[in-house]
């Protein structure tokens, strides 16, 4: 394939589709007509020999072949773009749109307080922020970076862990004076108590009720009639008083250290759960995903 400018030039159309959504508004960004657009991706298809987009009346989605071929050439692009900012400058400038995928529970606790001291640090930076409770087609929804919770899934994309958080059991003081203190797991399964479970996005399914200790494993099956996807939620029905929940440290900390929330069964502490960003090269990171990311860190314990 001939790397000339019109073939550089079908790729910056090609990202500014995947990030716009349309072909419309691709053209919009960057000053060009819808049928320059097509013009361009058309000319990338023939030279690349693949079919990049499935196109209906109402939607544009990349091929499986133009996933891949997307998730190698958008970190090359965003290189570029910061090695254009940066000559004659010294220093590599943070700035375009920077598309980030979040959980929900890490969106509200840490970055939703800081996130306009962060912004208001790079004024050329365009922060697009999708939060919601699973990673979905990375590449495919043009995402240039996700920051998830949980294990990830076998894929392409690169993981880079950030932390691990404990997993606690915890309850009110109100319905531990009720239902009284559980001193081991299998307690849980007695009828005396309430258990509320949590809906793992991955699968589907609420997550196993394990309890880590010593490199052993032991897992239970209690009882329980309300079963939750939002962390938010969560907290409310056990600040209720409704039941026991597994929860991770880094979501209840305030609530522990206010006593509004008491840890039990802490003889079985071993259990963590991770924290990952996500991308998708191994090239090195533009500079505004460097920035998202050590802000990141920098509100992680």
């Amino acid at each position: 394939m001939a790397f000339d400018e019109k073939t550089v030039n079908g790729m910056r159309v090609l990202a500014a589709i995947v990030d716009s959504g349309s072909f419309v508004r691709a053209g919009e960004a960057l000053a060009m007509s819808q049928s320059g657009v097509s013009r361009a991706v058309a000319r990338l298809e023939a030279r690349l020999n693949i079919r990049l987009f499935d196109r209906t009346t109402r939607k544009v989605s990349l091929t499986d072949e133009g996933r891949r071929f997307y998730a190698q050439i958008n970190p090359l692009l965003a290189g570029l773009e910061d090695a254009v900012a940066s000559a004659g400058e010294g220093a590599v400038v943070v700035r375009g749109r920077l598309r980030v995928n979040v959980d929900p529970l890490l969106a509200r606790l840490l970055l939703g307080p800081k996130l306009g001291a962060f912004v208001k640090q790079y004024p050329e930076l365009e922060l697009d922020l999708t939060v919601r409770d699973h990673l979905g087609d990375m590449v495919g929804d043009g995402f240039d970076l996700a920051v998830r919770l949980g294990h990830p899934q076998t894929s392409s994309l690169i993981a880079r862990k950030l932390m691990d958080t404990r997993v606690l059991t915890v309850a009110t003081p109100a319905y531990l004076r009720k239902h009284g203190t559980p001193t081991k797991p299998s307690d849980l399964e007695s009828p005396d108590h309430v258990c509320i479970h949590f809906r793992n996005p991955v699968t589907g399914r609420p997550f196993d009720w394990e309890f880590h200790r010593g490199g052993k494993v032991t897992i239970v099956h209690p009882r329980g009639q309300v079963t939750l996807n939002d962390p938010g939620t969560m907290e409310s029905v056990l600040l209720s008083g409704y039941g026991l929940a597994q929860v991770i440290d880094l979501a209840v900390q305030p609530l522990l250290r206010s006593g509004a929330l008491t840890p039990v069964l802490t003889a079985w502490p071993d259990e963590r759960f991770p924290l990952y960003a996500l991308y998708p090269s191994r090239q090195h990171p533009p500079a505004k995903t460097q920035a998202f990311l050590a802000f990141v860190q920098s509100l992680l314990p």
